[in-house]
């Protein structure tokens, strides 16, 4: 696939992502949750310029920082999103705001690795971008899922990051 095809791609999933990660859904704990993200992974794996040719060691090192930017981000948006199981049984989910700021710092985090690549003199290929979604994608549903499977059958929300924390309120006079 060319460089503009997988742009393409890479911004169509994480534009669906993006959508459906803040409004509640149910989560199927049956399903293939896997499929996608391996199906990205093997589409990224199979492109030969995802390691430059002229700086393979350097290129190697990237990628692998991308991959591990990715899973850290797809632990952190799934630790940090809500789960609930309904009164039938089905468990739901919907991202919150720090799932938000997990996007923001993990897109801000590959911006800079990008720009690192660029001024080593790196050739990188959208490919490596993909693994790293792939890995991202991979991580939260294996985690949700585990999430959704141990969560029982309370109808309180499953914690996540920065629940139960106090707020302050204003106090009567």
């Amino acid at each position: 696939m060319s460089g503009l095809v997988n742009a393409l791609v890479i911004v169509a999933v994480v534009a669906i992502v993006m959508v459906r990660q803040f409004r509640a859904r149910a989560i199927n704990t049956d399903r293939r949750w896997w499929l996608i993200p391996v199906i990205l992974a093997v589409v990224a794996l199979r492109e030969p310029g995802i390691l430059d040719a002229h700086h393979r060691t350097e290129s190697a090192a990237l990628l692998a920082v991308e991959v591990l930017i990715g899973v850290a981000t797809g632990a952190g948006w799934a630790w940090t999103t809500r789960l609930w199981t309904a009164p039938d049984g089905v468990v739901w989910t919907k991202s919150t705001k720090a799932s938000g700021a997990v996007w923001a710092v993990g897109i801000a985090l590959r911006i800079g690795l990008y720009a690192l690549g660029t001024a080593l003199g790196l050739h990188q290929d959208s490919s490596a971008l993909m693994l790293g979604l792939a890995g991202t994608l991979l991580v939260r549903g294996g985690v949700l899922v585990w999430r959704a499977q141990s969560l029982g059958t309370a109808t309180r929300p499953s914690p996540a990051y920065g629940d139960g924390m106090w707020t302050a309120r204003k106090e009567s006079v």
